[in-house]
């Protein structure tokens, strides 16, 4: 009880400085939008190395990030730890990416952390927000260089142990702007890694990331990627 008050605790105070600190870059006036996503993302990653030593959980990667950017990763999900450890591996290379999450999440108690942190809503309901979506996502890339999306095809936080069905948006974002999709597995449960943290011993976390592949088929070619991971 005492330790999982701590790191509440600790996760709450660190998350509110880190609002602050995308606030201000978010809201800047004088960064152009370029600069502000580098920024965001590096105090992203920051804040997910911080909160990672404090659980002290560490990261395994299986594969290599690539060097190019402009790259969808596809993610498997079943925690709000999987963003923190996704961070952690992409501060390593100093990638510029964005989040696509749904719009419920920016309306959550935390929407404060998604709506400042330089992550993109999506409103799965509205044919409108979906157009307006698509259009940000385009305007975005156009301007950035080196920005890679970063998205949950299942399309919300899977408590089975089989994949759940894709989503369509991921396969979509990556034919409309003729990117590449890098195909990432995590192979643990971190819903339960979380709630036994933080661990006495380091608790090591394996990621399994693919070569970049075309977005066609993505659905089963994510299946057979996570299949040949299992032999």
């Amino acid at each position: 009880m005492i330790k999982d008050l701590k790191k509440y605790t600790y996760m709450i105070i660190l998350g509110a400085k880190y609002i602050k600190i995308f606030k201000n870059i978010y809201n800047s006036k004088f960064f152009p939008t370029t600069t502000k996503y580098k920024k965001l993302s590096h105090e992203r990653q920051n804040y997910s190395n911080k909160v990672l030593k404090y659980l002290n959980i560490s990261v395994k990667t299986i594969g290599e990030l690539p060097e190019r950017d402009k790259m969808v990763y596809a993610i498997n999900h079943r925690s709000l730890l999987d963003i923190i450890v996704m961070e952690h591996i992409f501060s390593q290379k100093n990638k510029n990416g964005t989040w696509i999450a749904k719009q419920e999440l920016f309306d959550a108690f935390y929407g404060e952390f998604f709506k400042n942190s330089g992550c993109v809503s999506v409103d799965l309901e509205s044919k409108r927000g979906l157009v307006s979506f698509f259009k940000t996502i385009k305007k975005l890339l156009s301007k950035i260089d080196d920005l890679n999306i970063y998205i949950f095809p299942e399309g919300e936080r899977n408590k089975k142990d089989e994949l759940l069905p894709f989503q369509s948006g991921a396969e979509k974002i990556a034919k409309t702007n003729n990117l590449d999709i890098v195909m990432v597995y995590i192979d643990d449960k971190l819903e339960k890694v979380y709630k036994k943290s933080p661990f006495s011993k380091t608790k090591e976390v394996k990621v399994y990331i693919s070569k970049p592949i075309k977005p066609d088929n993505l659905e089963e070619n994510y299946h057979k990627f996570v299949e040949d991971i299992k032999k």
